[in-house]
Order: structure tokens, then C-alpha cells, then sequence
């Protein structure tokens, strides 16, 4: 498995998992209606920020975004976001995609790491993050209306870096 920059020629196959995801009401509050164009301009980072994909044999598995949760004088603590395709599910590409944003966060000098909406049904991503080293600092009661569980809570999840 490879991580690198994601370019133009690999929205082709991040945008169907994209949609997919968001589609499916649990873990991104996206509008539904999004088209590829939209979900690129969302999805895509520019500097200092950066877009990432994990590919596996020049199949794109799963992406990440990551960059300043803030702009200004809330730019030393930085964010991310992640897909991995649900075919991929269970093969640790969210684990690499993680770790691989915790220590591009090091190496750019943020002093820490700030997650503002992991949906507290996604057990999934929960317990990665919390494994990755970060906490719970909070949680926003029914922040976010999931498809399946209706109104359930967002976490925000912290982890120092420096």
C-alpha cells in the first residue's frame, strides 16, 4: 500500500466510494446532492493543507484531507477527514491513512490535532482514533441525523502532537 499526493486523475476513483459514502447517512454531514465537480472542490485541500490517496496495486483504497483546523491564529492546530472505499473496509487503510496524518502533522510543526464531528455511532472510526492516541473532549448531543439512528451526538476528538 502507497500514500501519496492524490492528483486530478484520481478523482475517477475516489469520487464513487465519495458518494457512496456520503449517500449512505452516517458518517459525513455533506449535502446529497452533491455533484463530482462539488465533492472534488470539498474534498480537495490546497496548501498548507494536502489531499491524499492510499493505493494498493494503482487501485485508489481510500483518501484523506488534512490542513489547519482553523485559519489565522488557530492555525497551529491542524484537522483531517477520511474515506476508505467499503470494499477496503478491514484491511487497515484507514489505520496507514491515520498515522500517516498524525505524523504529516508533526512534520508540519501543528502542535496538535483537532477532529470537530467524528458521529458517535461510527464505533469504527471512534475506536481507531482513540487507539491512534486521541480523546474525547466532547461531545455535541444530536449534532448529526443519521440514516439510521436518527439524531446521535458528534465527538470531538484531540490529540497533541508536539
Amino acid at each position: 500500500m502507497t500514500i501519496r499526493p492524490m492528483t486530478e486523475q484520481d478523482w475517477p476513483e475516489v469520487w464513487p466510494f465519495f458518494d457512496e459514502i456520503v449517500q449512505a447517512g452516517e458518517t459525513y454531514a455533506y449535502p446529497l446532492d452533491l455533484t463530482s465537480e462539488q465533492a472534488r472542490q470539498l474534498w480537495t485541500m490546497s496548501p498548507p493543507g494536502q489531499t491524499v490517496v492510499l493505493e494498493d496495486d494503482g487501485v485508489v483504497l481510500g483518501s484523506a484531507t488534512m490542513g489547519p483546523n482553523r485559519p489565522g491564529r488557530g492555525r497551529h492546530v491542524g484537522t483531517a477527514s477520511f474515506m476508505v472505499a467499503p470494499a477496503a473496509r478491514g484491511l487497515g487503510v484507514g489505520r496507514r491513512l491515520g498515522e500517516y496524518v498524525v505524523q504529516w502533522h508533526r512534520d508540519q510543526g501543528y502542535r496538535a490535532i483537532q477532529f470537530n464531528a467524528v458521529v458517535e455511532t461510527n464505533a469504527a472510526a471512534v475506536r481507531l482514533w482513540t487507539s491512534l492516541g486521541f480523546e474525547i473532549i466532547g461531545t455535541v448531543p444530536e449534532a448529526f441525523d443519521s440514516r439510521e439512528h436518527g439524531l446521535v451526538g458528534l465527538h470531538v476528538m484531540y490529540l497533541r502532537v508536539c
